[in-house]
């Protein structure tokens, strides 16, 4: 999927092979890296092919409440016609000295517009005045570093401050460049008394999206509207995701149509099509048409299948590996912290090409027998081959049979011709077979809890 503001996690994990200080040293890390903002001003930005994108300009981050330091949601870079688009930190691999790589060589082009919640790094933080809280003493932010956190996310954790001149010094040197933990400052978080939808925002951004879109049920429709606006786009995906079809409708009618063009992309294709079957036929192909193409594609196909068969229920975007691949890689792909529990479960071995429709289907690998065996070793070896996929016509009761009968969590869909066009998972199937309004019953649940 391929959001217009999102965080989602890329095929790889965010590296660092050399960052420099304000000092001036280089910092050589794979992990838990560290890299300052000022250095990734003007950068070139390469799509894997090592074609160039553009030229870093800022960072995008989300303020907090409190001490709690700002998670990273992506780059500002400029492209042609010094036009700026957003790309998101998740589809970052790789930054150095010498140049940041995407993940993928596919961005959206849409003019990246500042959105309610969001700051930039460069353009007002840098040079801002905080305060010391340890000693009361006021300094002058120099730059601002981002940490890359175990879940792949990245947060604003150090500051490089220099002293103000006329304030007490106590044993230090007047201008002394010092670098503080994001928590040793005040001056930069958002205020707790502030009103308005960014402070609600923080007070519930550690909530899952079930429990947000429970909290946002009982709000209003104006404040629903307002918490709307200000999420990225792949929060209010998320949270889209875990409503009721009409509270689905209300937001989404009440976003402007690239927004919920952005928005729909960040959805995971088949609650995106379940979403856009629920809106007039008109309205549903003006937002097709302002989608990404690859991202509007498999949506289409979902489409036109019944929503109450496999192939309207199915994610056409399972685990997908060839039968030459190694365990080792097959364990990597699944630890995606994107994937359900039940689509990390499992891979699906095919012949090429190996994105849906693939080419021929051979098997299933389940993640218990690939911890059995040793990483070298090919999936080809653990395919499981008993256990037969179902076709797109296949209808909700005989999915859901086949889902208890052999105990799975996942099944592929596949056509005559047994190429694997996704797979249903247990979570899709709950979703259809749960009464109505069962939403609205785990939300007052959730309040008595």
């Amino acid at each position: 999927m391929l959001p217009h503001r999102d965080r989602q996690a890329s095929t790889g994990t965010p590296t660092t092979t050399g960052g420099r200080t304000p000092g001036g040293s280089v910092s050589r890390v794979s992990t838990g890296t560290r890299v300052f903002v000022a250095r990734l001003a003007g950068l070139p930005v390469f799509d894997p092919n090592g074609d160039l994108v553009g030229r870093v300009r800022d960072v995008v981050v989300a303020l907090r409440i409190g001490r709690d330091a700002p998670r990273v949601l992506g780059l500002a870079v400029e492209i042609q016609s010094r036009r700026r688009i957003f790309v998101p930190i998740g589809r970052v691999t790789t930054i150095d000295p010498e140049a940041v790589v995407l993940a993928t060589g596919t961005v959206s082009l849409r003019r990246f517009d500042k959105r309610p919640g969001e700051t930039l790094v460069l353009a007002e933080l840098v040079d801002r005045r905080v305060t010391l809280l340890a000693t009361g003493e006021q300094v002058s932010v120099l730059d601002l570093a981002m940490e890359q956190q175990r879940t792949g996310d990245w947060l604003v954790q150090r500051i490089a401050v220099r002293k103000v001149a006329g304030t007490g010094l106590r044993s230090r040197r007047r201008g002394e460049v010092l670098q503080v933990d994001w928590d040793e400052v005040s001056g930069f978080s958002l205020s707790e008394h502030e009103q308005g939808a960014a402070n609600l925002l923080a007070v519930f951004e550690k909530l899952r999206p079930a429990d947000l879109a429970g909290v946002m049920h009982d709000l209003s429709g104006k404040r629903r509207a307002e918490i709307a606006a200000a999420l990225d786009d792949e929060r209010l995906a998320d949270v889209l995701e875990e409503m009721s079809e009409e509270e689905q409708v209300e937001l989404l009618g009440g976003l402007e149509d690239e927004r919920a063009a952005d928005v729909l992309e960040a959805m995971a294709p088949d609650d995106a099509a379940d979403l856009l079957g629920e809106l007039p036929a008109a309205e549903a192909e003006r937002l097709l048409e302002l989608m990404e193409p690859d991202e509007a594609g498999p949506v289409r196909s979902l489409l036109a299948y019944s929503d109450d068969t496999a192939g309207g229920l199915m994610t056409p975007e399972p685990v997908i590996l060839p039968p030459n691949a190694t365990v080792a890689e097959a364990l990597a792909r699944i630890r995606n912290a994107d994937l359900s529990p039940a689509l990390a479960a499992q891979v699906y071995v095919v012949r090429p090409p190996y994105e849906t429709p693939t080419g021929r289907y051979l098997g299933t690998a389940h993640f218990q027998r690939m911890l059995r065996e040793p990483p070298s070793s090919l999936i080809s070896a653990v395919v499981d081959t008993d256990i037969d996929p179902v076709n797109p016509d296949c209808p909700l009761p005989d999915v859901t049979r086949h889902l208890a009968s052999y105990n799975l969590v996942a099944v592929p869909v596949v056509d005559s011709e047994q190429r694997l066009l996704g797979a249903v998972s247990v979570d899709d199937v709950l979703d259809h077979v749960l009464p109505q309004g069962w939403r609205d019953s785990r939300s007052v649940r959730a309040r008595r809890g």
